[in-house]
């Protein structure tokens, strides 16, 4: 008796510090197990904050690529703030999507032909008013995310470029909070990412995108795995146009894609964030934020997407989908945060 008494202690005084030191973890290192081990945690969906987040209810309150986003987004509970990346005139890495300054700030012209001091007397703005917040460089955004949140570089520059832009996290100390991605679509683009990606020598996350435009089989995710130490792999179901809504997430989004995650240890990323000009849902096959937000229908565009395998859905709407995710069972606390309340007898939460 004493005997087992002696090992019930022992383990719950090795649980007990087991349980500090998942305490004492920083943010960004529990994201990061959740983020390296798809299959420990498929009982939980990470959400990134697309273009670092800054939208509620479809109105704009943070400028898109803002350091205000971002804390908006931290605050929210997003693991992932994914931004935009472009270069100055003077070489320098700065935050932008647009190549031109015209939609995001109160300057003019290209982005590549202004200095960074040019560039830091530009005021970002797209709430319907100029806001105090300057463009950003890329070391200004990562020391903003350092242990807090992952980061999704979406590079607009070439794929070379890439290699810079982890040189500046690891500077840092922080490459591995960084996700990079670069589109493949056969073998030989295959080759040419996966001598970038060699270029950078490791520590970081690289993240494929596949669209189902260009492939039209789940199998090449089984050769892009291959070629890749993949953590997820972004599918696109593009919607082209189509006024109904896909039925089945398309030929990606397939029993046999899930079943190479599983055995990849992957997660399936998917996107519901908007396109300018394009139809709602360009990317999620009609089941995007607008019909998850505007039409009030979460149910089937976020819960469409986790039913087809998705652990990581990358929204323009962190919050609702948060908010949805948690009350419908598909978010797991993580250490010092409340177990969400039950979820309503309600068909849909916003």
């Amino acid at each position: 008796m004493r005997t087992i008494w002696l090992s019930l202690l022992l383990s719950a005084a090795l649980a007990l510090s087991l349980g500090q030191a998942s305490a004492g973890e920083t943010r960004a290192r529990q994201i990061l197990d959740r983020f390296e081990h798809a299959n420990q945690w498929r009982d939980h969906v990470l959400v990134a904050a697309h273009r670092a987040g800054g939208m509620q209810s479809g109105k704009t309150l943070y400028p898109e690529n803002s350091i205000a986003a971002v804390e908006a987004s931290i605050a929210t509970g997003a693991e992932i703030v994914e931004v935009d990346i472009r270069r100055s005139k003077d070489g320098q890495f700065v935050v932008m999507h647009d190549s031109w300054l015209d939609r995001t700030t109160n300057c003019k012209g290209e982005v590549d032909k202004h200095t960074l001091a040019e560039l830091k007397t530009c005021r970002l703005e797209g709430t319907g008013a100029v806001t105090g917040e300057t463009v950003s460089t890329l070391r200004e955004m990562l020391m903003t995310t350092r242990d807090r949140i992952l980061i999704n570089l979406d590079n607009k520059l070439d794929t070379e470029s890439l290699v810079g832009m982890v040189a500046v996290a690891r500077d840092l100390g922080m490459a591995e909070q960084v996700i990079v991605k670069e589109n493949l679509w056969n073998a030989e683009r295959i080759a040419t990412v996966a001598a970038a990606m060699d270029a950078i020598e490791g520590g970081f996350q690289f993240m494929p995108i596949i669209a189902d435009d260009a492939v039209h089989d789940a199998m090449f995710a089984e050769k892009v795995s291959r070629a890749f130490p993949v953590r997820a792999i972004e599918l696109i179901n593009w919607r082209a146009g189509a006024e109904t809504l896909t039925e089945t997430g398309g030929p990606l989004f397939s029993p046999r894609m899930r079943a190479l995650a599983v055995r990849g240890d992957w997660h399936i990323w998917a996107d519901t964030y908007a396109i300018v000009n394009k139809p709602g849902g360009f990317l999620a096959g009609g089941r995007g934020d607008e019909l998850a937000v505007a039409a009030s229908l979460p149910r089937e565009t976020y819960g469409f997407w986790v039913e087809r395998g998705a652990t990581i859905i990358q929204t323009d709407e962190p919050k609702a989908a948060i908010g949805w995710l948690a009350a419908n069972g598909f978010r797991v606390p993580y250490a010092g945060e409340k177990r969400p309340a039950e979820p309503a007898n309600t068909a849909s939460i916003n």
